[in-house]
Parts: structure tokens; sequence; C-alpha cells
């Protein structure tokens, strides 16, 4: 790689960078500890996570300026291992979680990202900038009217800066300003060191101690699989949100070994599993952030504010970052997408709908893009059968039944129901599938028993015009040549 390419990837504005960067690392210290403790384990798990999957992932991954870190998502998961087994259990799943990411990587289960829809991602999307909204309600709502003015002025200084200079990250300019304000006036509003106690030294490699056997292997198996597959979810779809923020691809198949690799040393040092964060991203994104420096720089700024400045950034208010992830629901949500309900086909809408109700109703977003992805593939179903036809033709003695469209578990009844088995003076049947395409086994079930039936009533038939891939599984699947009667014939 040569220096260009080195500089172009890493820090192609070094000085947007590290201010990208410093923003997600005030950031993501409130979330790291409530994550945890959504997760039942003490703050510094989620803190350790945060640095050592934010640095890996910016070396390893696949796509620059993403953040990776602790997620609430990862959290829910891991709340009855925690509970049931403990920490030493939740470390040991979350190395195994790292291994399956691995091993997802070399099958190249990153190119599954194509058979996700756009409606589903903008589901996604939207689904995800409510929740981000939802989750500072409790921090806003109730918490008196200091608060609701300081956060009204961080959301203030955010958007009217940009108009006056664009220098700074307005994110970083309300954190840092909303701080010294409440510091100098001894307001008496929630802070960073109230969400809990941040650590003040660095984590330590250290291999989980739990017995090495079997039954330890099924316990922690389930846990680390499902880990692996919320985690790798998200971060794909988060990284196809940042390629289309930044105009941008990146390598699917390389982020997945990179999310691998972040868990298997989060797992050494004492933190738990993660994956992608589309709110972080965001705000690295909108802050200037193109690179992965940026995404370093979080990682190890964090561990320098949590150990080194951590008496100060306990004393940052929750205002200030709720005004800021404000600012991510806001920028995240689609809003384009609620104009398009108008327009875009109904089936469309349905799974972008449908995909932001169940995320919103479970709070869980691995469930809410499965949906959208099986509601796709239904719709999909459901139009292709429409370009399925049969149409048919006699000549004396013999009909011709032309097939034409695409003939796979979804048409294979239908392409049965359309012949007549029973007609009057029939001799012989030809069947013309030069239009015709078959996918599936279902479908060349579906040709077995047409043929075996006309057999059973002493009519001879002839299959022509098979394309070569129709032709491959008929050789191979189909059981109504090898018995004889029918005669086959390809382009």
């Amino acid at each position: 790689m040569n220096l260009s390419r080195l500089r172009a990837e890493w820090a192609p504005n070094v000085t947007r960078e590290l201010l990208a960067g410093t923003v997600v690392a005030l950031a993501l210290i409130p979330e790291a500890i409530a994550f945890s403790i959504i997760a039942g384990v003490d703050p510094k798990v989620g803190l350790y996570a945060s640095f050592c999957i934010a640095v890996i992932t910016a070396i390893a991954g696949g796509r620059p300026a993403m953040i990776s870190a602790a997620t609430g998502a990862m959290a829910l998961v891991m709340t009855t291992l925690v509970k049931e087994h403990g920490l030493q259990y939740l470390l040991a799943a979350t190395l195994l979680t790292g291994v399956f990411q691995i091993v997802a990587s070399l099958l190249r289960l990153g190119n599954l990202m194509r058979f996700v829809s756009r409606s589903v991602v903008t589901g996604f999307v939207n689904a995800l900038a409510i929740l981000i909204f939802l989750a500072q309600m409790p921090e806003l709502i109730g918490r008196g009217s200091t608060v609701y003015a300081m956060t009204a002025a961080g959301l203030a200084i955010i958007y009217l800066l940009p108009r006056l200079t664009t220098a700074i990250p307005s994110p970083l300019v309300t954190i840092v300003l909303l701080t010294g304000i409440a510091i100098y006036f001894g307001f008496d509003i929630r802070t960073v060191g109230d969400m809990g106690a941040l650590p003040s030294e660095l984590p330590v490699f250290a291999l989980p101690q739990i017995p090495l056997t079997l039954e330890t292997l099924a316990i922690i198996t389930p846990y680390a699989l499902t880990l692996a597959m919320v985690g790798l979810l998200e971060s794909l779809m988060t990284a196809a949100i940042v390629d289309e923020m930044t105009d941008t691809t990146s390598d699917k198949n390389r982020e997945c070994a990179g999310q691998g690799l972040a868990n298997i040393v989060s797992g050494c040092f004492g933190g738990m599993a993660g994956c992608a964060m589309i709110g972080q991203s965001v705000i690295n994104v909108s802050s200037g952030g193109r690179g992965r420096l940026s995404t370093f720089w979080a990682g190890g700024f964090l561990l320098f504010l949590i150990v080194v400045l951590g008496p100060y950034v306990a004393r940052i208010p929750m205002a200030a970052l709720v005004a800021v992830m404000i600012m991510v629901s806001i920028n995240t949500f689609q809003w384009r997408s609620i104009r398009s309900l108008l327009i875009h086909p109904k089936s469309s809408s349905v799974v972008m709908l449908g995909t932001v109700a169940v995320v919103v109703a479970t709070h869980d977003l691995a469930k809410g893009v499965l949906f959208g992805v099986v509601l796709s593939g239904l719709f999909f179903a459901h139009k292709v059968t429409r370009f399925f036809a049969v149409t048919s033709a006699r000549e004396g003695g013999t009909r011709t039944y032309r097939v034409g469209g695409q003939i796979f578990f979804a048409t294979a009844e239908a392409f049965h129901a359309a012949f007549d088995f029973r007609e009057d003076g029939l001799e012989k049947v030809a069947i013309d599938l030069g239009e015709a395409h078959f996918w599936d086994i279902t479908a060349i079930n579906a040709l077995d028993r047409v043929v075996l039936k006309f057999r059973h009533h002493a009519i001879p038939v002839e299959i022509v015009g098979m394309n070569l891939a129709t032709a491959t599984m008929v050789d191979r699947l189909a059981v109504h040549d090898k018995a004889g009667g029918a005669a086959l014939s390809g382009h």
C-alpha cells in the first residue's frame, strides 16, 4: 500500500479525525457504563470493551470511520449468562463470539448483505433513531427545568455553531461549554459520574478463569452464537449505512474478521462482547471523521479519559450528552422515507414500517432486521409468481404445453395444476420449457409429478427446450427420466 493510499484510509484530515474521535470518546463513556449495568457487570467491563473493540476494529475492520464498542443489543443477550454463571463465563463467551465471527469471515458470510433490501435498511435506521431518542428520555423527563434549559442550549449550539464555523465539531463545543457552565454555576444536575464509578487502572491481560470442560462449552456456545449473529448483523448494517453517508465502499468480510478479532482481544482484557454502533458512527461521520484514525483515537482517548482524567470526565452533565444524542437521532432518521411512503410500492412501505415496528416493540435490532428480510423475501416470491404462465395448443392427438417464468416453491403447485391429465383422445404431450427456469427441488418434484401422472394414463411425454441449468437439475434430481418413458431434449 503506497503512502497516499495509506493516508487516505487512515487520516485524510488529521485535525478533523482527532476532533471527531474526541467527541465520540466523550459520548461513549455514559453509554458503555449504561450497557454494563444492563448486562449486570461492573462499569469497567463495558469501558474496557469499548477501548479494545474501537482500537482493534480501527486496524483490522473493513469500514474506516465506523465506531464499534460495547452495545445495548449485545448487553441484553448477556444478562441471563451473567446472572446464572458470572463474569468469567461472559468473558469466555466473548472469546468464543470472536472465534465464530472469524469463521463467518472465512465462510464469506459478509456477502449475505446483498440480500438485505433497501426497505429493511431504511427501517433499521429509522427504528434505531427512535430507540436512540427514547433512550434519552429518562435523562430528560422529570429532571427539572435546569436540565431542559441545558439540553435546549446544547441543541442550539449544535445546530447554530456550524453556521459560524465548522473548524471545531459543534457537539464537542457543546460538551465542553455546558460542562464549564454547570461547574461554574454549581448546577445540581445529573453527571457522568452518577452513572457509575470510572476505573482508575489500565486493563490487564488475563484469560477467563473457568473450567475447560464440555459442560462449560455447552453453557457458553448458545450465547456466543447469538452474540456473534447479533454483532455481525448490526455491524454489517451499520457499515452499509456509513457506506452511503460517506459515498464509499467497505469490505464486509474483512469487517466480520475485524469484529471477531476485536471481541477476542476484549475478552482477554476483561471486556464484554461488542459490535458497531450506528449512533456513535453517525457522530463520528457528522463531526468529520472519514478514516481509521478517528476510530483509533476514539478508543485510545476513551481510555485516557477514564484512567487519567476520570475526575473531570465524571463532572460532564448528562444534559450535554443528551443534546448530542438527540442530534444523532434527528440526523439518523431518514425523514424522506415518510414522504416516500406515498410513492413507493406498498410492499416496500410495509417492509420498512414492519421492520421499525418490530425493532421498537422488542428493542432488538436483529429481530427487526430478520423480520424485514423474511417479509421482503415473501413479497419478492409473490411478485415472481405473477410472471409465471402456462399456455397450450393441440394439433391432432398431440397437445403442446408452453411454460414461461420461474418455477420454484411458490409456483410449483400452479405449474402442476395447469395440466389436464384426463383430456379425451390425447396420444402425446410435449412440454416446452424454453421460456422457463426451474430453481429448486420443489419445482423438479412438480415436473416429476406431471410426467408420471401422464405416464400413469399411458400418455408419452416429451420435454423440450430446457436451458442448461434446468437440464442439470433435472438430470441430478428428477426421477421420471430415470424410470423411462419421457423423452428429454435441451436447447
